[in-house]
């Protein structure tokens, strides 16, 4: 299976590790852009408009829109962050919507977070929650 992996980019190590065992079992993994040097500290994690900035410069939304339509399955890294557990921010969100009504399956690493604006929207997606175990992934 095609697999996009998708999350703030706080989880840019464990989408790393996620893509390298989901690999091992054989699928195709797509991370987004950057990973790596995210991962690796080589970029400043920066928010707000300046983060905004740097993903209009990069047009690294649609970059990864086409990796999801490139893609059978989204995979969303939803750890803690922020104090918030299985935090969900936006990106990841508009992802879900869109692989969505792609028709793609959508995984998501830990159960669906306590945050009201988006909770009722995720479960009427119905996502496959995994509870962290990857060979859930079929």
């Amino acid at each position: 299976m095609k697999i996009a992996i998708c999350g703030s980019m706080a989880f840019s190590k464990e989408m790393i590790d996620a893509k390298n065992q989901l690999e091992k079992m054989g699928h195709i993994c797509f991370i987004p852009e950057g990973v790596y040097d995210y991962a690796e500290n080589r970029v400043k994690k920066v928010g707000g408009a300046e983060g905004a900035r740097r993903k209009i410069a990069n047009d690294l939304i649609r970059k990864h829109y086409n990796l999801i339509n490139n893609s059978d399955a989204i995979l969303v890294l939803n750890h803690e962050k922020k104090g918030i557990q299985n935090y969900i921010g936006g990106n990841s969100f508009l992802e879900i919507g869109y692989a969505y009504i792609l028709g793609k399956k959508i995984f998501l690493m830990n159960d669906i977070p306590e945050i009201e604006l988006i909770k009722q929207e995720i479960e009427a997606i119905q996502p496959i929650i995994i509870n962290g175990n990857l060979h859930e992934i079929n």
